[in-house]
């Protein structure tokens, strides 16, 4: 069946969704208060030290081998749940809170002590928090299985920042909308240095002088040493790393073990998934990131709080219902303000390449569709959307899907090349422009190719166009989903569109 995008079906979702959040409450964070379960229409305003780590290490075990089979997979994600585990106790030791663990990339935040006089202790504490993990990771490697240790990045800031719900039943966790969320991101992801390194909001906080290139500027051992003795943490990375191997021993972690979905993706129940019982598959990851919206959140976080949270709500779960629903693909999370989700189309036993790649171009283009409307319809709401925008990027390759870490609280997982790579075209588009990867294009069809060019990169490529442009050049997924459209407005269009004409012609 082809997969197809409505804008009547979007416009009824989307303004059921802006009455979902008529009314916002935001109140300041308190001790007691739970940051597991926020309501849709609730937020947080929390003052925190917000910590990024990330595993610069991981593409070297990506690309070990020349071709990504399984063995490449499992040892990539044996790396991981052995760092993630190690990664829980030490977080949980320093009493934080781990917000997400997006593949390589962990987002912890400390809150404690509370209120605004106590920010330097918390960025001390987060320095110590960043030195522990590093600390810890590079102890839990496996050499009888050719783990390697973790190499750590890790990047901090400070200050407010609204919190708001991220998921849906089964899979709750905060999300953290606003300036040290994405700075401390930022810092982390800027280079594949190891170290610690603060934004100048963090090193004022600490009484350290500003810098002018964060990015570059790791503390020194001297200064980690200040923070560490200030922070005082309760636990040594010898007795993480002693606790670690205890639990490892009494619950190894087991061998991971794949299995072929049967599509559409949308059906796999992810929340049941384990390393023993994963799945494995050809297929196309997508990244869909709304641009400027840190930026956004920064000019509303004081006046217009509730806009913040409505904008957010509205994009989000359009884009999420025009992926799953529409396209039928498996949402594998939200990071911040950016959609990943991976799909294919074929059986239990194949992929048909060609048609992932045709109904991966049609998704991008319903996601920039029923984007244009959204932002349509929360101007017509009187909020100013003017200088937001949509990044796509996409790759097909070996696909994986797990849960990985503790036993009660296993994080979602989708790690591969191709996973990666799609990132990377996501983050080399503007705020108009879809980009596709280079295997996704050798595997798609002619049009497809056609469509994106030597730069595989194109601008204001809603869902009419994209489907147009391939179905006038011969694509078969393309054709199918417009007669399909045709068919929903109007049966003798569809037939119509199915006549072929042949011009009468005079040689001479």
């Amino acid at each position: 069946m082809a997969k197809t995008w409505n804008e009547g079906r979007a416009r009824g979702h989307i303004e059921k969704t802006i009455k979902d959040v008529e009314t916002v409450t935001v109140v300041d964070y308190t001790r007691d208060a739970s940051l597991e379960n926020i309501p849709t229409n609730k937020a947080y305003r929390v003052d925190a030290a917000h910590l990024y780590a990330d595993i610069v290490n991981l593409d070297d075990i990506l690309g070990v081998t020349d071709v990504e089979g399984e063995t490449c997979h499992k040892r990539t994600l044996r790396f991981l749940n052995l760092h993630y585990r190690a990664a829980h106790r030490a977080i949980r030791g320093a009493d934080a809170k781990r917000v997400d663990f997006h593949n390589q990339r962990l987002h912890a935040i400390v809150t404690k002590p509370y209120g605004e006089d106590s920010e330097a202790d918390r960025v001390h504490r987060a320095v110590a928090l960043g030195q522990l993990l590093i600390d810890v990771l590079e102890q839990t490697g496996d050499t009888d299985d050719k783990i390697p240790n973790a190499k750590v990045r890790v990047g901090i800031d400070s200050g407010k920042a609204l919190a708001v719900n991220n998921g849906r039943s089964g899979y709750r966790e905060p999300l953290f909308l606003g300036d040290p969320a994405n700075h401390a991101a930022k810092l982390s992801a800027a280079g594949t240095a190891t170290g610690i390194y603060l934004t100048n909001v963090a090193r004022r906080a600490i009484g350290l002088a500003e810098v002018d290139a964060p990015a570059s500027t790791k503390l020194t051992t001297a200064e980690i040493t200040d923070s560490q003795d200030t922070a005082a943490l309760e636990v040594t990375a010898a007795s993480i790393v002693e606790d670690w191997l205890k639990d490892l021993k009494a619950n190894p972690i087991g061998a991971f073990e794949f299995t072929r979905p049967t599509p559409p993706l949308k059906t796999l129940d992810i929340t049941v998934l384990t390393p023993g019982n994963s799945r494995r598959f050809e297929g196309v990851s997508t990244y869909a990131d709304l641009d400027n919206f840190t930026r956004f959140v920064s000019d509303n976080i004081e006046d217009n709080p509730e806009d913040v949270v409505r904008v957010l709500h509205v994009l989000r779960a359009e884009l999420d219902r025009v992926f799953v629903t529409e396209f039928e693909g498996a949402k594998i999370r939200f990071i911040g303000d950016c959609l990943h989700g991976i799909a294919f189309d074929g059986t239990s036993k194949t992929t048909d390449d060609e048609a992932s790649v045709s109904t991966a171009v049609l998704c991008a283009g319903g996601l920039r569709s029923s984007f244009n409307l959204a932002l349509e319809i929360l101007d017509d709401e009187g909020i100013d959307v003017s200088t937001l925008g949509l990044q796509i990027g996409f790759e097909f390759g070996p696909m994986t899907i797990t849960r990985l870490g503790m036993q009660g609280d296993r994080v979602r997982c989708a790690v591969s090349r191709g996973g990666r790579r799609s990132e990377v075209e996501q983050g080399r588009c503007g705020e108009r422009e879809t980009a596709i990867g280079p295997a996704a294009s050798d595997a798609g069809t002619q049009a497809v190719r056609d469509l994106f060019g030597k730069p595989r990169k194109v601008a204001d490529l809603d869902y009419d166009t994209a489907v147009d442009a391939l179905a006038e050049t011969g694509d078969a997924t393309a054709k199918a989903a417009r007669a399909l459209g045709f068919a929903v407005a109007a049966p003798a269009v569809a037939k119509a569109a199915d006549t072929v004409v042949k011009p009468y012609v005079r040689l001479v």
